[in-house]
């Protein structure tokens, strides 16, 4: 069955080491969930300039809605110049008022998200009022399955009162290890092992999952009752990480919606994040069939020490 999935945020140009590519989290998002059988739309705003036009082109080629993004005439489109660490992990560079952070309300916007069942939103895109006004309008409208924070949490670009406030506006709060250690004294955390931050985080929040992806380690997902789940990471030739994670959150939040286990979930999650960190860049070919043979051959990572 195919779900409609909606993501509120950035598109911009990835400016990579090795080339130009179209990214953004909450565009690898509705880019993985399109490509594994769903309907995805995006909810954005793009420059009238050059790279905005060939951000269209882009999303065409690509198969991608573009009926909810916006173009700018005052603001150039958005470019994050990326390096990658001696692990191949991404250090990133948002750059400031750019087209995505005046997003505006939309009858079209609206709309989509009325009929979706799933909403995704982060944090960068509300560095701005005004984009971050519009995103809370359009949660007000959203009666789908399942409200999805992916916390991102980049530079400069967030602060304890937007962090907050997202995960009031949620049910599923995804992040990484770093993210967890960095928000857990916003809730009197601090100090926690990761299984125990995320079990305390639903007494004073109400979240229904809490999911944690550990990079080479895998991901833990906790649901508000029934049992924690931790999976190794699938082993893979890592070319970069780029939109790894968002696939991860494309595959996690799918088996939701089906009604898998959480413990399947977290698995999908995983294959579909690792078949993305095996070629370059957020947004090359990935089907269903892929995953599957990954998830077949079951080639996985040592555990992580911290779930041993």
């Amino acid at each position: 069955m195919a779900y409609r999935f909606v993501a509120f945020g950035e598109v911009l140009w990835d400016l990579l080491p090795s080339g130009r590519v179209l990214g953004g989290a909450p565009f690898n998002f509705i880019h993985r969930v399109a490509s594994i059988g769903n309907h995805g739309l995006i909810i954005s705003r793009l420059g009238g300039d050059d790279l905005g036009r060939e951000a269209l082109a882009a999303m065409a080629a690509i198969g991608m809605d573009a009926r909810c993004i916006q173009r700018d005439t005052r603001r150039p489109t958005g470019t994050v110049p990326v390096s990658l660490d001696a692990n191949g992990n991404p250090v990133f560079t948002i750059l400031p008022d750019v087209a995505y952070d005046h997003i505006e309300p939309s009858a079209e916007a609206e709309a989509a998200v009325s009929a979706a069942d799933c909403f995704c939103f982060g944090t960068l895109i509300q560095r701005s009022p005004v984009s971050a006004r519009t995103l809370h309008g359009l949660l007000e409208s959203f009666r789908g399955k399942l409200r999805l924070l992916d916390l991102n949490l980049r530079r400069d670009c967030w602060s304890a009162e937007s962090v907050r406030s997202s995960i009031e506006r949620t049910d599923v709060l995804k992040l990484n290890d770093g993210e967890a250690e960095t928000i857990a004294p916003l809730y009197g955390l601090e100090s926690l092992s990761l299984r125990d931050f995320s079990s305390a985080m639903f007494g004073r929040t109400r979240l229904s999952h809490v999911v944690i992806t550990l990079g080479p380690g895998g991901a833990f997902a906790v649901p508000r009752s029934g049992d924690a789940v931790y999976d190794p990471a699938y082993s893979v030739k890592v070319v970069d990480t780029v939109g790894s994670g968002d696939a991860f959150t494309a595959g996690f939040a799918h088996g939701l919606l089906a009604g898998w286990s959480l413990a399947r979930s977290v698995r999908y999650g995983n294959a579909l994040g690792a078949c993305v960190a095996g070629q370059r860049g957020a947004t090359g070919p990935v089907t269903p069939a892929d995953v599957e043979r990954l998830e077949r051959e079951d080639r996985r990572r040592d555990t992580d020490p911290r779930f041993v």
